[in-house]
């Protein structure tokens, strides 16, 4: 069965995360989004941990519904844990996502994380431990448990990060590298990036929202065909199969807040190529640069831009939906007409990914505005400009040149 999912969420228990993020609301928005399994997040927060033993019981293997509901939303045990520790006479910041089969291998890895830190403080617990010792824990918990390294490009908190990340896997995790099958891209990076590292021809790439907010949900996400079950998916992941793994969902990166060196203090914004020039310190305050995604993939690629493995898993670049339908408006998101137009789109389609995805243009343009149809094809078309996020800056979006704006303009005056 072809469905989408959605690993790396948080709950209402982690730090500048919206309130509603609870598991009624989760349900109801993956519904909107059309994802139809969910990371749970947070499963080593004891109160979000309590939320999900009592509101959740087992459908398939190693999958949740809420309890007395027909939803066909799943939920998959999931948590993020940040690593801050010195390896090698280094501070390491290396962010971790987790998949787990069951609320008994939970159980194990928070008793165990519980003797480390303090697990009541964040619902992504801050813990001074090894990447590898952690994914000893979790493997001793259950070895159907999976390790993924989170957003791996970003600066601060990742594996390759330019400021406490590792040049490669096996360096990070030793002998423990065996027992990592994928990476999470996040969102300032691209499959297409990644492919230019060898070293990552025999990983998974996933792509996951990391949502804060139940409007970012499904911002970048993966479409299985596979039964829906926790060893399904486990499976499609471990293996790379492009029969059962069919593609992930991505920002255009250049919209993602680190892909750009830069100085976000000093709005000081460059490509690679000028960060060089400046030898990486900001021309401004004389400071360093924040060096971003697309510097440090440059750093480490050994393949040109273009490249493409034989065995890669096949991408599509969207914007979410409220960002399209707001460029279109030329107004900011959440505005009243913005919502009014998403909510008739969800009503007309079903659901986000079957408006940015499969709607025709002949059905857009007959339940929307012309230039909201328009945008959603431009696109899927890769047809848009943004300006490129940097240094905690996202990146922003012009769907439309200036030129196409003014005539826009102008028939709407005429009309």
């Amino acid at each position: 069965m072809k469905f989408i999912a959605d690993f790396h969420i948080h709950s209402k228990y982690s730090r500048a995360t919206s309130n509603a993020m609870d598991l009624e609301n989760l349900d109801k928005w993956a519904k909107i989004k059309g994802i139809k399994v969910l990371g749970t997040g947070d499963f080593t927060h004891p109160e979000w941990f309590k939320n999900l033993k009592e509101k959740l019981e087992p459908v398939e293997a190693g999958l949740f519904k809420l309890k007395n509901s027909v939803s066909e939303t799943r939920f998959l045990l999931t948590v993020e844990i940040s690593c801050i520790y010195s390896k090698n006479n280094r501070v390491r910041r290396v962010h971790i996502l987790i998949f787990a089969p069951s609320f008994t291998a939970v159980e194990k890895i928070n008793a165990h994380l519980d003797w480390i830190g303090n697990l009541k403080a964040d619902g992504r617990p801050i813990l001074g431990l090894d990447a590898k010792e952690l994914t000893k824990i979790v493997l001793d918990a259950s070895e159907d448990c999976l390790v993924i390294p989170a957003h791996a490009w970003t600066p601060w908190f990742a594996i390759f990060g330019s400021k406490s990340g590792f040049d490669s896997i096996e360096e990070c995790f030793d002998e423990y590298t065996k027992y990592i099958y994928a990476i999470e891209t996040g969102l300032s990076s691209d499959p297409a990036m990644n492919w230019r590292l060898s070293a990552l021809d025999k990983i998974t790439l996933i792509s996951n929202s990391d949502s804060h907010s139940l409007a970012k949900i499904g911002r970048e996400a993966n479409v299985f065909d596979t039964e829906i079950s926790y060893p399904a998916i486990a499976e499609a992941i471990k293996t790379k199969d492009p029969s059962k793994f069919l593609y992930t969902v991505e920002f255009f990166p250049e919209e993602g807040k680190y892909h750009y060196d830069g100085h976000r203090v000093c709005g000081v914004s460059f490509h690679p190529s000028e960060s060089k020039k400046y030898n990486n310190i900001c021309p401004k305050c004389g400071k360093i640069l924040t060096i971003g995604v697309l510097s440090r993939v440059e750093e480490l690629a050994d393949r040109p831009v273009g490249y493409r493995p034989e065995n890669a898993i096949p991408f599509k670049s969207l914007i979410p939906l409220e960002e399209v339908i707001a460029g279109a408006l030329g107004t900011l998101t959440g505005t009243k007409r913005g919502k009014e137009e998403y909510r008739n789109l969800i009503e007309k389609f079903g659901n986000e990914f079957k408006v940015l995805l499969e709607a025709s243009f002949n059905d857009l343009e007959r339940f929307t505005l012309p230039e909201i149809a328009e945008s959603i094809l431009k696109v899927r078309e890769g047809k848009t400009n943004i300006e490129p996020g940097y240094d905690g800056v996202y990146g922003k979006i012009k769907i439309f040149s200036e030129d196409e704006q003014k005539i826009s303009s102008k028939q709407k005056t005429l009309f």
